[in-house]
């Protein structure tokens, strides 16, 4: 969803609430996450005394496979971001977001954002005691005596 920020840039004072969905089926070439919900966005774009800032929230649900005992679970994630926006740069710096011909793409910001949050390692519990390495069984459901003797 691209948002034209004309309008808020030109007047302080102004702002434009957001509130957008991005559905599973557009996340798809995103390697490693299934998303079991779409990713609502709501937040608002404003500008305060000239400082244009975008603050939004994020909340979805992701399908995952436990990366200790490969158990299928769904789990829900909420977050909130907040970036300032400007026109233009005249150099690289990772803590603006430049709004090209004074737009932005507010669904690539959101899953850039919450990519950059999601936990490296997914797992169904923090106690998870994962599989046997010798004989598969999954150590939450079981216990086997592979290691016993």
């Amino acid at each position: 969803m691209t948002i034209n920020l004309r309008k808020i840039f030109n007047l302080p004072g102004e702002s434009m609430p957001v509130d957008v969905s991005v559905e599973p089926s557009e996340l798809t070439d995103i390697q490693g996450y299934t998303f079991a919900t779409p990713v609502n966005i709501k937040g608002q774009v404003y500008n305060r005394a000239g400082i244009v800032k975008i603050k939004f929230a994020t909340e979805f649900t992701l399908n995952i496979i436990c990366d200790r005992c490969l158990k299928e679970f769904d789990r829900s994630y909420s977050y909130e971001f907040e970036h300032i926006i400007v026109k233009s740069l005249s150099t690289d710096n990772d803590e603006y977001i430049v709004a090209d011909n004074e737009s932005i793409d507010l669904k690539e910001i959101a899953i850039s954002d919450l990519l950059l949050q999601l936990p490296s390692k997914l797992l169904c519990d923090e106690n998870c005691k994962g599989l046997c390495m010798k004989c598969g069984c999954n150590l939450n459901e079981s216990q086997c005596d592979c290691f016993s003797s």
